[in-house]
């Protein structure tokens, strides 16, 4: 169904719910909505497209049914962002449509080109930062270079007149809304979930580039917005700021800013003696009014596990040494966080030695390129002693402790 943002403007929305992976490896069960815009003036601009993967674009095309509009009416097709699930359907689109300009930034447009195969420059228009592109009607757009949220190429659209920002993967959340899409259609539990799961997608998809997403609130915020539309998730139209206070506070997660009284311990066991010691150091951590999140693994999806790591001021990794070396599905967790630059967290290791040890010298290596502020690890051979259990104990104290700037 066709929303209505404001006059003359309209989101256009499907729900992706057959397929278990977004970007082909991050879980999504609860799945994910992809949206599109219309801004109708004397002209028209499609904004964003889709991936035609599950009919999304004869869903599109149903939905400017609703409102008198045609493929072949659009003016502009405004690309955001090359990346495939906004442009899966350019070439179908081309085929129903042999007006359309269409508009993305120099190296959206090369992408264009290279990505989509598509190689009509008499069609194309460079959009430059803070242009500005009128459709009649007092309907007027302008163009934000974002760099880097996520892609190299990307940028936000701005309607002037309405102030509604149309932010791409921006300000986007996992999850599908089904036939709701407004944030005035949602309980606040379920605003709440999506928080929960803009977080993740954060962690997962942008939290590399959290110094962009930094440098792109700052800049937008020389523009008054009254509605967020990013193309996945909720739009918000009763508190825009909510959802760009949310990334802005994700963003100085791993970028030196605030961080969530929470301990994340993430816990790979062969033998249940590793777990056993994790599970000692949540009792201790909880003890002391901590939050404290339990994520095994490799049972736990490593999206949740990013998505909890990131906005967590201490992480104690259990794992131990497998064939003298870290043991495997915690290799996989640490190469995710270098890809994501979970940078100068404070962390703790503890674990079983295996045969004789080894992890210890490649989490080292880690935690220098990390700039992790370690502790000293706590590691022991088979079943952990009592001794052993009373080092952990004054080892998790002095965790707290340096949490807390005591020490």
């Amino acid at each position: 169904m066709t929303k209505e943002l404001s006059t003359g403007i309209y989101a256009l929305h499907s729900n992706l719910t057959d397929a278990l992976y977004f970007e082909g490896f991050w879980s999504i069960p609860t799945g994910v909505t992809l949206n599109s815009y219309v801004v109708v003036g004397e002209k028209i601009a499609l904004i964003d497209l889709c991936n035609d993967s599950t009919d999304s674009l004869s869903n599109i095309e149903k939905q400017l049914k609703e409102i008198g509009i045609a493929f072949s009416d659009i003016d502009y097709l405004i690309l955001n962002h090359l990346e495939s699930d906004h442009t899966g359907a350019l070439s179908a689109f081309l085929a129903k449509n042999e007006k359309a300009t269409i508009c993305a930034s120099a190296k959206g447009i090369a992408l264009v080109k290279n990505f989509c195969k598509i190689d009509e420059e008499e069609r194309f228009r460079v959009l430059t930062d803070l242009e500005q592109v009128s459709l009649g009607n007092n309907k007027t757009l302008q163009f934000f270079d974002t760099p880097n949220v996520h892609w190299p190429e990307t940028i936000m659209t701005y309607e002037i007149s309405s102030g509604t920002l149309f932010s791409c993967d921006g300000f986007g959340s996992y999850g599908k809304t089904g036939d709701k899409l407004l944030d005035t259609e949602f309980t606040e539990a379920e605003l709440v979930a999506f928080e929960k799961e803009a977080l993740r997608y954060y962690a997962n998809i942008v939290a590399s580039f959290s110094l962009f997403v930094t440098k792109a609130i700052e800049k937008l915020s020389s523009v008054s917005i009254n509605i967020v539309a990013p193309s996945h998730g909720v739009v918000w139209t009763k508190d825009p700021m909510r959802i760009i206070n949310l990334y802005k506070k994700f963003a100085g997660y791993n970028t030196k800013g605030p961080q969530e009284k929470k301990v994340c311990i993430i816990c790979g066991s062969m033998y249940g003696n590793t777990k056993e010691m994790a599970h000692e150091a949540e009792k201790l951590v909880k003890a002391q009014s901590w939050d404290c999140e339990f994520l095994p693994i490799p049972e736990t999806d490593v999206s949740y596990v990013l998505a909890s790591a990131l906005e967590a001021e201490g992480l104690i990794f259990a794992m131990p040494t497998y064939e003298y070396g870290i043991y495997p599905p915690m290799r996989y967790v640490f190469e995710l966080f270098m890809k994501k630059h979970f940078y100068d967290k404070k962390i703790l290791r503890i674990g079983s030695k295996g045969w004789v040890g080894g992890a210890e010298k490649e989490y080292k290596e880690i935690c220098e390129k990390m700039r992790w502020n370690a502790l000293p690890s706590v590691e022991w051979f088979g079943k952990p002693s009592t001794e052993d259990k009373n080092q952990l104990s004054k080892s998790v104290t002095h965790f707290l402790n340096l949490l807390e700037n005591k020490e």
